[in-house]
């Protein structure tokens, strides 16, 4: 196995720091980042408990913050993961666009900024390096009151498939990584976001309804799938040279994808 330099964004919390520590634990050189400044010590102090201080470097690394993106852009490393997220949920014909931007903003527009540098980088360079998106099941199919979260996740997924057709020529590898709906915390919270907004003397979606939508949905075994799944697959893909350019887990979650998008072409109104 060679020895690979993985950045990770997103690596505080869930998939990325569960395979951060995974990945280190397998040889690799990891740089940790981390949204938040407050979350660099107590990941720092975790890795060194770990006995991981010399493959595990953490770093903030705050997308909105064009300092920090300059600076990353300075570190030297073989594979990028874009893994840092979040999700607006709620009717899209009601979700305030303002709401919808942010998405967007922190979802493609910022990772986008970041794979920019890093790429035009490794060409100028002559390196030959991989760029890992984490998209999700939603990247392939939309449920309602979904919509904004997963429209993100869609359009990463049109990026990546133009630049692993752009970055052939230079070499360089282009992934997707589609987990279904593993119980980080992450869809949880995200199911949270539009009770700031959503208004019963206002809006036409009763948030009544709505909680009972998602809490319906979280109750189901494909609601609530135990991450370390999906955490054993991303310590395989990421670092790896060779695979799919899209990676559903689980298979159960592929197969329903699958059978949704051949269904798509029958669709009727």
């Amino acid at each position: 196995m060679e020895i690979k330099t993985i950045l990770i964004t997103g690596a505080g919390t869930g998939f990325g720091k569960g395979a951060a520590i995974g990945m280190a634990k397998n040889g690799h050189n990891i740089i940790a980042t981390v949204h938040v400044s407050s979350q660099v010590t107590p990941l720092r102090e975790e890795v060194a408990a770990l006995g991981l201080s010399d493959k595990i470097r953490v770093e903030r690394l705050d997308l909105t913050d064009q300092y920090d993106i300059k600076q990353a852009l300075k570190w030297d490393f073989d594979i990028l993961w874009n893994n840092a997220g979040m999700g607006e949920a709620g009717p899209v014909w009601e979700i305030p666009v303002d709401i919808v931007r942010k998405n967007y903003e922190v979802n493609v527009f910022l990772p986008l900024i970041l794979t920019q540098g890093v790429v035009q980088k490794w060409v100028r360079e002559g390196k030959k390096g991989k760029v890992v998106f984490t998209s999700s099941m939603g990247g392939l199919f939309t449920p309602a009151n979904w919509g904004t979260y997963v429209s993100t996740k869609h359009a990463l997924e049109a990026f990546a498939e133009a630049m692993q057709q752009e970055l052939a020529a230079y070499g360089i590898k282009v992934q997707t990584i589609n987990p279904g709906a593993y119980y980080t915390g992450y869809n949880e919270t995200m199911a949270d976001n539009p009770f700031r907004w959503l208004d019963d003397e206002v809006n036409f979606t009763k948030r009544a309804d709505l909680r009972k939508g998602f809490d319906d949905f979280f109750a189901t075994p494909e609601g609530k799938m135990d991450p370390q799944e999906m955490i054993d697959r991303m310590i395989e893909i990421v670092p790896a040279d060779e695979g799919k350019f899209r990676n559903v887990v689980p298979k159960v979650i592929e197969d329903m994808l699958k059978d949704h998008q051949l269904k798509a072409w029958e669709n009727t109104i």
